[in-house]
């Protein structure tokens, strides 16, 4: 199964970035397609932070429309939404244990560990942090 990191939601419903036909393309693909995929719900949230913040883009997504894009992906018959279940107090406890962490990349972290308790070995993502997490398979669909 394949996960969707915040970075290709973002880039997903904001035209003016370079990666936007790629992301836009991996999303469309993923929602139509009969294969499962997940999206961590702390992903969704940051994506919603981010997409709406006037400090990151100028103009900001609408809340309304940023959350109108999360609901059709939502409707997605092969869409897993994700979150906290009741592994993932150990399984964070044994990644933080193991392996250097600090700062935004405890986020990357959270993340990672929702995707192995769910059982999820791939993430699209450009996020190169996720590479820290060996028992995650890294698809950046932007380049190497």
């Amino acid at each position: 199964m394949r996960a969707v990191d915040t970075n290709i939601l973002i880039y997903a419903r904001r035209r003016e970035t370079a990666e936007h036909p790629v992301a836009a393309k991996c999303l469309r693909e993923l929602a139509e397609g009969p294969e499962p995929w997940v999206i961590p719900w702390p992903c969704i949230y940051e994506f919603l932070r981010v997409v709406t913040h006037p400090r990151v883009f100028h103009p900001p997504t609408p809340l309304g429309r940023a959350w109108e894009g999360v609901e059709a992906l939502l409707d997605s018959p092969s869409l897993l939404p994700i979150s906290e279940g009741p592994r993932h107090r150990d399984i964070l406890a044994d990644l933080l244990s193991r392996i250097p962490l600090a700062g935004n990349v405890v986020h990357d972290a959270h993340i990672a560990a929702l995707l192995i308790e769910h059982g999820v070995e791939e993430i699209l993502t450009a996020d190169e942090d996720f590479r820290r997490f060996p028992r995650l398979r890294v698809i950046n669909p932007f380049g190497p």
